[in-house]
């Protein structure tokens, strides 16, 4: 009988493989980004040039007139953003603020004008002074804040500017107003057709890509704490890296803000009028905890002294089988939300049972003669971090599930 000859790699070569894979992926995610900065460059120019037909055409430039003309490529300019959520958020809350403070400061005016006199200047401070007071206290709202911010900066100035002009006669200043929302109208339409239309980068897409990423970044962190705390050989030490623990603890402010933005974002693709941003927030919550355990591993990740290694060498099969089921585990959790098409099955069979089990038998063997041993309060640490971990996982995959349930509802 023939035999018949398995190659195995060993852990040098594996490790390089594994290395050469991440520095692949690494590779092509800075050259998807830089593709995507680019064509929002193109976009940019385009919006540009045709927002500039209107100098560039004779007629129209002399009916509408230099004044007015450059509100359009203003509103080209400070409205285009990066994502078609956020252009969409702030032309909205520009053209809100404009019609708003416009219509106010238009009323002041009229009122002023036929108020005459001292009495006009008061009037119009006076009216400056409440609207633009409570306007900058809901500015100061957080909820408010968010969405609302810029719309109510422009509600300020457009009304500040509309209400001083009514020394002027009304005529002049309803043109005045009527033809600088005409443009502002033109510069947002030009911002929409190029931000939809050309290419469109998604707020939505890039929320769920990178709340999915951070599943495997953690359960690669707590792989190399697992390597790196059983290690016996001070050789083959090697520092852990937590910059992937770090990243996804500073990632609230980004997920917040592409929040914001998809909520503004029309249909598309299997994302519903009404997706469940909040849900996203709250497993990128949840995440962020799982990142601050892992953190606080370091401190046990110190490299004892040979025959300091055998108590922790004891709990170093439980150990394992425990991290290597939270990384398991958090993958399998990514992979699902990946692939959130359909609602999957019952809510039991998310709680992570194998898990929680081997957590239980981990826990049976830190007994009283491991605390009372001088490095038994470290090792203590380390297994109920671990224990921490998937009580967390727990949380993650009823988020995980309700999420799939919301998005079914959602999505069809």
């Amino acid at each position: 009988m023939g035999s018949t000859i398995i190659p195995i790699p060993d852990e040098a070569s594996s490790k390089t493989q594994t290395h050469h894979h991440h520095d692949h992926h690494f590779s092509f995610v800075i050259k998807e980004n830089d593709s995507m900065k680019l064509i929002h460059g193109i976009k940019v120019g385009v919006a540009l040039v045709l927002v500039s037909l209107i100098y560039f055409l004779d007629p129209l430039y002399q009916e509408i007139g230099d004044d007015n003309a450059m509100w359009a490529i203003m509103t080209v300019v400070v409205t285009f953003e990066f994502y078609a959520g956020a252009t969409l958020a702030k032309g909205l809350n520009r053209g809100m603020g404009t019609i708003l403070g416009g219509g106010l400061g238009f009323l002041v005016a009229i009122l002023g004008k036929k108020v005459g006199g001292i009495g006009n200047s008061i009037l119009v401070g006076a009216s400056m002074l409440i609207f633009g007071g409570i306007a900058t206290y809901w500015r100061l709202r957080p909820k408010f804040k968010v969405r609302y911010d810029y719309g109510a900066m422009i509600f300020i100035l457009t009304f500040s500017l509309v209400a001083l002009s009514g020394l002027r006669e009304a005529d002049t200043v309803i043109e005045i107003a009527r033809e600088r929302l005409l443009m502002i109208v033109l510069g947002f339409l030009i911002c929409i057709f190029s931000s939809l239309l050309i290419f469109p980068i998604w707020a939505s897409d890039e929320l769920h890509h990178s709340t999915i990423s951070k599943f495997n970044s953690l359960a690669t962190s707590i792989e190399e704490c697992l390597e790196e705390y059983f290690i016996e050989n001070k050789e083959d030490q090697q520092t852990v890296s937590f910059t992937k623990c770090n990243s996804v603890l500073n990632s609230k402010s980004k997920d917040e803000s592409l929040a914001n933005f998809a909520r503004w974002e029309p249909w598309h693709g299997k994302f519903g009028m009404s997706y469940p941003w909040e849900k996203y927030l709250k497993i990128g919550e949840v995440l962020r905890e799982v990142a601050a355990t892992i953190i606080s591993l370091k401190p046990c990740l110190v490299q004892l002294s040979p025959d300091k290694q055998v108590l922790r060498q004891s709990i170093k099969e439980p150990c394992e089988a425990v991290g290597t089921s939270l990384a398991s585990s958090l993958r399998e959790l990514g992979e699902n939300m990946k692939k959130m098409r359909k609602c999957k099955a019952e809510a039991e069979d998310v709680m992570l049972p194998e898990l929680k089990s081997l957590t239980i038998e981990l826990s049976r063997m830190i007994s009283p003669s491991y605390l009372s041993h001088p490095d038994g309060l470290a090792i203590a640490s380390f297994v109920f971090s671990l224990m921490d971990m998937e009580q967390k996982l727990q949380d993650l995959a009823k988020q995980v599930q309700q999420l799939g349930q919301a998005t079914c509802t959602c999505s069809f």
